[in-house]
Formats: structure tokens, sequence, C-alpha cells
């Protein structure tokens, strides 16, 4: 075996030019496809880190609380409660957070818009501050009662900088009209799809706003260590909840602000517990990471199909030209198996090669794209959930995508080589090229 490799390694040195045109295809496609895939697993981390700290955690308990059959809230009730049975059900908890939800108008001196509203306690949000950058404030104010937080367009389109009023306006749950004024302590950069919508302010606002008890929560959501123990996790939690009294919703993939029309046409009231998770409160938006998956996979399959046919033909070429040569080893004695095996290995030698060389392009060519730091468009931001695209190397993808390229192109090369294996060493040996 050492000796096929020797002459495998042995003509591709003699064919530099085929050998460097067609190794060079074939580093170029890896290099296209470990940064298309680097691009892919950077966004879907991207959006998956900017989406659990702004708007939903890994898994979330929220709910609804009906006063009456056709009218409700998202409210969680005596959530300390709630959360001691998340603790001890759930051994793998990284943290939690408190999150106040609600929609209201929120009113300038020259415009108005509608948003959802989240209720945040700035200082028990480990993760809030190094997703969100501000670009005016600071987030130590947002602590403070009647105080909010705003994205750049929504500043922009409301007409407000740091320091000025704004009036919010909502109706409670127990349908009441209710106003508060609070102060624009902070600015931050857009964020996509996350910043169009979502506006934050001190928890102790939202309850007054709402004029919400204490201890009354929008949702409840639950970082874990390792986002693998979802579904185990879930399950769990579903039946401590329903183990200690709670009545739980039939499980709905849909972010929580579409269930309302469904959940105010079901006779009951009081309170039910509704357990989601981060793809569930994402629906709306899992279609974006889906596409640029789909797109990934289909140009490197088309380049890869095209890289085989090249190495097929050249594999051709390399037979006809290397006729007499095949005779001459014939006649001494090779078998067909060894000849088959001798132009599979140049194939494999040189798509081997070729793969970590263009593997290590990829590479660092994601990595000085992450030091560059490059800002995307306004419309870029609406799907990335970020104003910076950021790769990321999955080393697992990245070595699959490696080895299947490898094994493709190899077994492509089998076509070739099978005829070149069932030449008569006579025919070959009598062959002029």
């Amino acid at each position: 075996m050492t000796q096929l490799f020797l002459i495998a390694f042995r003509n591709l040195v003699q064919n530099k030019k085929r050998t460097l045109l067609l190794g060079g295809a074939i580093a170029g496609v890896t290099t296209l496809m470990v940064f298309l895939l680097c691009l892919s697993t950077g966004l879907r981390a991207t959006m998956l880190e900017s989406a659990t700290t702004v708007m939903t955690g890994h898994i979330n308990i929220a709910g609804f609380y009906k006063v009456t059959a056709g009218q409700s809230a998202p409210l969680v009730t005596q959530y300390e409660k709630v959360k001691k049975i998340a603790q001890e059900a759930l051994p793998d908890i990284d943290y939690m957070v408190v999150r106040g939800r609600g929609f209201a108008r929120i009113v300038s001196e020259t415009a108005s818009m509608q948003y959802a509203i989240g209720g945040i306690r700035i200082h028990e949000e480990p993760k809030f501050s190094h997703v969100v950058h501000l670009t005016a404030g600071n987030f130590d104010d947002l602590a403070q009662p009647n105080t909010i937080l705003l994205f750049e367009e929504q500043a922009k389109k409301l007409d407000v900088r740091v320091g000025d009023m704004l009036v919010i306006s909502v109706l409670t749950p127990r349908g009441v009209n209710n106003t508060i004024d609070v102060r624009v302590v902070a600015i931050a950069q857009d964020m996509g799809l996350l910043s169009s919508f979502n506006v934050f302010i001190s928890d102790d606002s939202l309850h007054k706003l709402y004029q919400l008890n204490d201890d009354s929560v929008g949702a409840i959501q639950i970082y874990l260590k390792d986002m693998k123990h979802i579904p185990q996790d879930l399950d769990l939690l579903r039946k401590s909840l329903t183990a200690n009294g709670y009545v739980l919703m039939d499980p709905e993939s849909k972010p929580f602000w579409q269930k309302f029309d469904s959940v105010n046409r079901e006779e009951w009231t009081g309170q039910k517990i509704d357990l989601t998770t981060w793809e569930d409160e994402l629906a709306f938006i899992k279609w974006s990471i889906t596409a640029i998956d789909g797109l990934m996979y289909t140009l490197t399959t088309i380049l890869l199909i095209i890289i085989s046919i090249g190495i097929m033909n050249s594999m051709w070429i390399t037979i006809r030209e290397r006729t007499r040569e095949i005779g001459t080893l014939r006649a001494i004695g090779m078998q067909r198996l060894r000849v088959l095996s001798m132009f599979v290995i140049e194939a494999f030698t040189l798509s081997g090669i070729s793969t970590i060389a263009g593997t290590i392009l990829g590479l660092l060519i994601a990595g000085g794209m992450n030091l560059l730091k490059i800002h995307v468009p306004h419309s870029v931001q609406l799907f990335l959930m970020s104003n910076t695209v950021h790769l990321v190397a999955n080393p697992s993808r990245i070595m699959t995508g490696m080895l299947v390229i490898t094994g493709c192109t190899t077994l492509i090369s089998l076509i070739p080589s099978t005829h070149a294996a069932r030449m008569k060493p006579i025919t070959a040996i009598q062959h002029i090229g």
C-alpha cells in the first residue's frame, strides 16, 4: 500500500499543472464550504444568543391569567412558588430571570407607536448588557422607577433622546386604562427584528403601569447549562408543575403573543401555565435560519458536482496518457485490483491534501472577518439580530464537510479507474498516445 501511495504522489508531482489546477479547484470549494459553515454556525449562534437574552429563555414558564372568560393577560401569579418548583425539578439550571410582559402605546411629543414592553430587573440579568450595546445612557439607570430603554430606530421614530419624557398607555387586565410617565435613560444599537417591536422598562414601572401585585410576573426564563437537555427538562418541569396542582396549557409552537385569540376563546378563568422553549417563542423567525442552511448546502452541492465531474475528466485524460504504462504494469504481473487502487489512491491523495489546504484557508478568512468586526446593513440586521457578522467554527461540521468532499471526489474516480484496471496488457502496451 505504501508503494501505491508513493506512485500516486509521484504522478501528482509529474503532472504539476493539472494537479495544481484540479487541487486548487477542490481547495476553493473546500474554502467556500468552510466559510459558509462558519457563517451559518455564526449566524445561528448570534441569533440564538441575541434572542435568548432579549426575548426568551431556553425554557419559559409563562401563562395567562383570565379575570373573565374573554379577557386574558400574560401573567404568572405567585411566581416565587413556581420558581422554587423549577429549581427543585431541574438539576442543570444555569440561572433564571423574571420578566414582565405587555403591549402598550408609547407617546412622545411628536409621535406615538405600539410596542411590546418587557419589564426587566437589570441587576439580575447577567448577559443583557453584553448582548445589548448602548449608544447613549447607561444600564444602571434602568433600575430606577419610571425609566425606559429604547433602540435607535425607535428613538428616531419617536424623536427622543436620553433624558426626554414619554407617556405609556395600556389597558390593564381589569379593563382599566392607565398611563405612566417614563424617562428615556438608555438608547441601544438596533438588533433587527428583536428591536423593531421590543422596548424595556424597569420591572417596578411595569407593575405600576398594569397595576399588578408584586408576586406576579410575565414569565420566568430558565437558562440551562446544556441546551441539549431541553426536551428532558421540559418533560420534568411539566410533570412537577402538574404534581403541584398547576393547570398547564397544551403545547403549541407559537410565541405567546400569537396565543391571545385562542386563549380568549376558551371558557375558563384563573391561571393556566404555558411551558415553551426558545424554538416556540422564535417560531416566527426560524425560517431565516433554515433558509441560510439550505442556501449553504445548495451552493456546496452544486460546486461539489462540478468538481467531481472535473476530477473524472482529469482521470480519463490521465489514463489515456498513461495507457502504455498501465499495460506495462499489467504485463509484469500487477493485478487489476492494484491498478484500480493506484488511481483511486491518487485521487484520494489529491483530494485529501486539497481539502486540508482549503479548510485552513477558510478558517483564516473566517478569523480575519471576525477581527474586522464587519458591520452589516440595516436590512440584514432584521434577520441577523445583530449589527456585526460573527463567524463560528464548528469542528464536527467542518470535519464532516471535509470527509464528504474527499469521499465524493474519491468515489467518482472509481469510474475511470475501473476502466483502467480492465485494460488488456497487450492492447495497452501497443497503444499510441
